[in-house]
């Protein structure tokens, strides 16, 4: 019954992570497909064409925020959410947290961070609030250090001493899926 019990979770662990990418990828382009059907005629449309259309979309807005007006239209219509008791809280945090993703390379190479909590012990992390640390710990010279925890999302925001962090020589996609998933690696085939 144990070999049994096994094997299953073997199958289930080789053919979870591809199944469940295509299905992610099977999901997002029938619905973008699905946005799209509605407004076009069968005679102009094709498959591929809702997929298309969303990423110029994307693209012409990515253009049109970095238009002057455009973006003062943006940054006043943030301003207004911001007023909006619950609705800042939510904004705010989608905000910050798509902020933490956009890391771009000249900032990667002192991005991931090990963390020494006590001898011999560390944990990884992404330095988040310099400034910040400047602010609330003014005589002190503190990172603040983004720790995400293992297998959830979510994590924990340390402001340490400066000497406790060792900049590490990874980048941050490979850091963040080791903090993400507590070290454990897939075997390549």
């Amino acid at each position: 019954m144990k070999k049994l019990l096994s094997l299953s979770f073997q199958g289930l662990a080789a053919i979870l992570p591809l199944s469940l990418t295509l299905y992610f990828i099977y999901w997002f382009m029938s619905g973008a497909e699905a946005l799209l059907f509605p407004y076009v005629s069968q005679a102009f449309y094709f498959p591929g064409m809702g997929i298309l259309t969303a990423c110029a979309l994307i693209l012409l807005t990515g253009l049109l925020v970095n238009v002057f007006f455009v973006r003062w239209i943006v940054s006043t219509a943030n301003r207004q959410v911001e007023k909006i008791p619950l609705v800042k809280s939510v904004y705010g945090a989608i905000r910050d947290t798509l902020t933490v993703f956009q890391i771009n390379d000249k900032e990667n190479s002192k991005a991931v961070v090990s963390v020494e909590i006590k001898p011999d012990m560390h944990l990884i992390g992404f330095i988040t609030a310099d400034q910040v640390a400047l602010e609330i710990f003014q005589d002190e010279d503190k990172v603040g250090v983004y720790i995400p925890l293992s297998y959830q999302i979510g994590g924990y925001t340390l402001y340490v001493k400066r000497q406790q962090i060792t900049k590490l020589d990874i980048g941050v996609e490979e850091a963040m899926r080791v903090a993400l998933t507590g070290g454990v690696k897939a075997k390549q085939d």
